[in-house]
């Protein structure tokens, strides 16, 4: 029902009271400080198999893990680079109904995602023999460990924390928590391959050329990466050929990016963006 003239009339008078009343006064709401954003500096630049869809990548012991998707075309493999040429030390495939998805190499143990079938697999890490299976409910998209449990997203603003123990030594999936991932207090989704780095939680944002670096704590985006450029757009082969393969070398504190049909592996340092 619409107010009749009178009450306007106040109505108008009242506001114009408060409105005077504050004059001068500082405003309650202060505009946020935008979150950071840095840039990157390739530092070198290795040949990677552009028919690998990558969907996870770890650096250990001076060797490569990664995880790829695609049914039918599903892997673990690990490799190194010896005087900059690829060399594939153990391959294994995952059956046909299977879409590999993130993976995470902890005390011994790889451990390797699916995609939609709730399913999930570990290996032996010295010569890639399976062990064992569990599941989980839900999309698996990535995966990352610090030395005791396992981080997991799904494509949402979500990332659930697993019992590390439970999962090796017993095959079980046991969420502790989970976090919730904000920047400046708006949910991130499409959250997707995962890397701890000294600390902090870098996930790179599906179908963005950008990483998120996330506090493990608090869930809060503390900067953004921006990647873009990092590899050519005439390397890109179709809409699926984007940023996804976070590894971290601790003991050479050594950064490496690639993505899906990539046909490079970088190793970067981020940096402060210019202005």
């Amino acid at each position: 029902m619409r107010p009749q003239a009178p009450f306007r009339f106040a109505a108008a008078l009242l506001g114009l009271a408060a409105s005077l009343a504050t004059a001068g006064q500082p405003s309650a709401t202060k505009k946020a400080t935008p979150t950071p954003v840095n840039s990157y500096r390739v530092i070198q630049a290795f040949e990677h198999n552009p028919e690998d869809y990558t969907q996870g990548l770890v650096f250990q012991d001076g060797v490569f893990y990664e995880g790829t998707g695609r049914n039918g075309h599903s892997r673990l493999q690990k490799y190194q680079y010896i005087k900059d040429k690829k060399k594939v030390l153990q391959s294994v495939d995952l059956p046909y109904q299977y879409f590999g998805e993130g993976i995470a190499v902890l005390k011994g143990k790889v451990v390797q995602l699916t995609w939609q079938s709730e399913r999930g697999f570990l290996y032996q890490a010295s010569d890639l023999k399976k062990v064992g299976e569990f599941s989980y409910p839900g999309e698996g998209w990535g995966l990352t460990c610090d030395d005791r449990d396992f981080y997991l997203s799904d494509g949402s603003a979500s990332i659930r924390v697993v019992d590390g123990d439970k999962l090796l030594n017993a095959h079980q999936y046991a969420v502790k928590r989970t976090i919730e991932v904000k920047d400046q207090g708006k949910p991130v989704t499409m959250l997707n391959e995962l890397e701890l780095v000294r600390g902090e939680l870098f996930a790179n944002v599906w179908q963005t050329d950008r990483i998120a670096v996330i506090s493990p704590k608090t869930g809060e985006v503390l900067r953004w990466i921006d990647l873009s450029n990092l590899i050519s757009p005439m390397l890109r082969t179709g809409q699926d050929s984007v940023l996804n393969g976070i590894a971290y070398d601790a003991a050479g504190n050594r950064l490496f990016l690639t993505g899906k049909l990539w046909p490079t592996l970088f190793q970067i340092r981020e940096e402060s963006k210019k202005k």
